[in-house]
């Protein structure tokens, strides 16, 4: 009977082990569920600061394609929808998320040569592949490519159509998740107007 007795801490410990082991997996696939669910949280945003990114790179392609003319109107930072990721995506197919916006800043000048803009793509294409964007795709237009910036995200696309000798200019930043109060239609830092 003294034997039995003896060994009843040691299985209460071993009891109390196998207990905690059993509550830390379950807590531990909570957590992969609702990352499974929830899918990758966006990151912060903070939009003034994207917009001034966003300009600084429209403002060098603006630059350097040095065309004859000004862009046909002009320009803001607008926002992009975003939506939900991970399996909750499933439940709200075209839903887009309130506090989460990607960015985009385009211009366009119509009229332009090709030979024109083929010599100003080119310009853009050689500074962004000497600063270590990186060529993601080309021909999107009649002449065009996409460069991004893996560091940020940020996108570039320059094209050219040759039906209305029209060149455009996008500058995209990815999704993040915005501050309380955004307010994108009343939102100063989103002008941009070339020098």
């Amino acid at each position: 009977m003294s034997s039995v007795l003896g060994s009843c801490p040691a299985r209460a410990a071993l009891w109390c082990a196998g207990g905690l082991l059993v509550v830390g997996v379950n807590i531990g696939m909570v957590v992969v569920g609702l990352r499974l669910w929830n899918g990758e949280p966006y990151p912060a945003a903070d939009p003034d600061r994207v917009a001034t990114r966003l300009k600084e790179e429209t403002r060098r392609v603006y630059d350097e394609a040095a065309l004859p003319k000004a862009p046909d109107a002009p320009a803001r930072v607008a926002t992009n929808a975003c939506y939900y990721r991970g399996l909750k995506s499933i439940a709200h197919i075209d839903r887009s998320l309130r506090d989460v916006h990607g960015f985009e800043l385009s211009w366009q000048v119509t009229d332009i040569p090709e030979a024109v803009a083929r010599s100003a793509q080119e310009r853009t294409r050689l500074r962004l592949a000497g600063s270590g964007w990186e060529l993601t795709s080309e021909n999107i237009s009649d002449r065009g490519f996409r460069f991004e910036q893996r560091e940020t995200g940020d996108k570039v696309d320059v094209n050219w159509y040759r039906s209305t000798g029209t060149f455009a200019v996008s500058i995209y930043a990815p999704c993040g998740k915005v501050s309380e109060g955004f307010d994108e239609y009343n939102w100063p830092g989103a002008r941009w107007t070339p020098a």
